[in-house]
């Protein structure tokens, strides 16, 4: 666990591990490095993971200057890893944090060997169906763990089911987010993608429709292989934890031999 300094605020960093090209972990908006929990263990097996608080969001960084677009995310992040000497990377973000992975290949390519996408944001305009299912989500983890439960399984969300995460949520009823939402990345952008890109898709997706997200995908990233998972919604980092972290490893694996 370290603290490192950037030009917008304090960032903590987590580190397991010391051989090979490390994982950096994105989480989502209102996340943390809690977020991924049942994920280190995996892939702290295979290699290197770091694991960001990122600024302006709850957890044990600080922000100190606001973040304005794309650009200032990849600036970010790029501080972040030259403060921990780290050169080259595999990302892994989720949501909000699968927007600042492309963003960083965006704005500072050659750095990220390969991107993962979870259910990434920057695909279309934030829906009013999203910000229901967020806000339900919120409500009901202050619920009696009965109706939590339930509301798990009404609302497609395994993020209710999961203690840990009620907690960070919960406690994080209070913080006041600052961040912009993410605008939509266009074809053109996406057509300069240079990192070999895995797009992991909730089928059930309360963002947009997955199956046309990842077309848009394949036709338009060079190197991108994207999938969607039928069971999974938004919630597809906690409800496929095994699944994403295989697919996660077996794609880095793959890629690295390729070179």
């Amino acid at each position: 666990m370290t603290d490192v300094a950037t030009s917008f605020g304090s960032t903590r960093a987590y580190r397991i591990g010391s051989e090979g090209v490390p994982f950096v972990l994105l989480s989502g908006a209102g996340g943390n490095a809690l977020s991924w929990h049942r994920y280190m263990r995996p892939f702290a097996a295979t290699r290197q993971v770091i694991v960001l608080d990122p600024v302006g969001e709850p957890g044990c960084s600080v922000q100190e200057r606001p973040l304005h677009d794309g650009r200032d995310w990849a600036n970010w992040l790029h501080e972040t890893l030259t403060a921990l000497d780290v050169e080259r990377v595999h990302l892994v973000g989720m949501s909000h944090g699968g927007w600042v992975a492309l963003q960083y290949n965006l704005h500072l390519p050659g750095h990220a060997d390969t991107i993962t996408l979870l259910d990434p944001a920057g695909f279309g305009r934030l829906n009013g169906r999203f910000l229901a299912w967020i806000m339900m989500g919120g409500l009901a983890a202050f619920s009696p763990t009965p109706i939590r439960r339930l509301a798990a399984r009404a609302l497609h969300n395994s993020s209710l089911l999961d203690d840990d995460l009620v907690r960070l949520l919960r406690a994080s009823t209070g913080f006041r987010r600052r961040h912009i939402a993410p605008p939509e990345i266009t074809d053109e952008e996406l057509r300069r993608i240079t990192a070999p890109t895995l797009a992991l898709l909730g089928g059930r997706s309360q963002m947009y429709d997955a199956q046309a997200v990842a077309a848009q995908i394949r036709a338009q990233i060079p190197n991108a292989h994207a999938e969607t998972i039928p069971e999974a919604g938004h919630d597809l980092p906690v409800r496929c934890p095994e699944l994403v972290s295989n697919r996660t490893i077996q794609f880095t694996a793959a890629t690295e031999k390729q070179v």
